[in-house]
């Protein structure tokens, strides 16, 4: 009898769904709405509404599913519990015993960044390593970190969120969590813009970044064109996300970095200036470490969870 197993990505507007083999093969995937009325408890059994409507609908026993891997947007441990997902209206529960409870079958529960990560270490641009480092760049920072072929979870979850870590003294400006001066305020989407625009700023130089509703993708088409201004705010790009990224290979020592997120398609060209950085601050024995842009984009997150599944 041939086997399957779901990957359910969660997020605050939709939750995607997938069914693979045990290959990594995807056989299907679909989305459904994310309910967030009543501090979002009818998420998880709309999830699980979806999810054995879809083996009804193939003709498929109960038997052929290994179970359902999720990922969400809150810190989770290592026993599936979520510790909050303020987007979501959620509190403190067990994340794995409660989406278990609805369909009667194996549950595994991770958060969604380290989720994302095993998902592009099975499938995806970090395929055949097992020490990955999944870094996002998108409206913020985030990451997750495989160990061993494994997530890392943390104590509570909250291993892998590099957006966070301190990296400016000096910075006056608060970033969403509260903090100043997190990484995730300077090699974000926004940090990017926020780097130019300062720039631009301090003097009346002459860039093809001077223009309205500047964005990330505008500053790193200048520095694809030259663009002295642009080059200035991709070396200070480089300089915070590769002295950052330093540091991590110090603690987990991965063989990988993964970039991804809406950020990385600007290319090579960012993993220029994050190496020569990161190359310089490393620990010596850790300087060979790789890098590698994500290849699979918004699906890392269900291949990730159906992973889960699998191990």
């Amino acid at each position: 009898m041939r086997k399957y197993c779901f990957g359910v990505d969660l997020g605050g507007t939709t939750v995607k769904l997938g069914l693979f083999d045990t290959e990594g093969d995807i056989v299907d995937k679909w989305e459904i709405p994310t309910v967030l009325e009543h501090d979002g408890k009818e998420i998880l059994p709309d999830i699980a509404r979806s999810i054995l409507q879809k083996m009804e609908m193939r003709g498929m026993e109960r038997e052929e599913a290994l179970g359902v891997g999720i990922g969400a947007p809150g810190p989770v441990d290592s026993e599936g519990t979520i510790y909050g997902a303020v987007n979501l209206g959620w509190g403190t529960f067990n994340l794995k015993k409660e989406l278990q409870s609805f369909l009667n079958m194996p549950v595994e529960a991770g958060n969604d960044a380290n989720v994302a990560a095993l998902g592009e270490m099975w499938q995806g641009g970090a395929r055949g390593y097992q020490d990955v480092v999944l870094v996002t760049l998108g409206t913020g920072v985030g990451g997750g970190v495989v160990t061993g072929g494994k997530i890392l979870p943390g104590a509570v979850g909250a291993a892998g969120e590099i957006g966070h870590m301190h990296v400016e003294d000096g910075e006056a400006e608060r970033c969403n969590c509260g903090g100043c001066g997190c990484l995730e305020q300077y090699v974000s989407a926004t940090g990017v813009v926020r780097l130019a625009k300062r720039k631009l700023a301090a003097d009346d130089c002459p860039s093809m970044m001077r223009k309205d509703n500047l964005t990330a993708k505008d500053v790193w088409d200048a520095v694809k064109q030259n663009d002295a201004a642009a080059l200035e705010v991709a070396e200070k790009f480089g300089w915070y996300l590769g002295k950052a990224l330093a540091g991590i290979a110090c603690v987990v020592n991965p063989e990988t970095f993964v970039i991804g997120g809406g950020v990385s398609r600007a290319g090579d060209v960012l993993l220029d200036f994050t190496q020569k950085y990161f190359r310089k601050y490393a620990f010596n024995a850790c300087r060979g470490t790789l890098f590698t842009l994500a290849k699979l984009g918004n699906d890392a997150g269900i291949y990730g969870a159906a992973r889960m599944v699998l191990d």
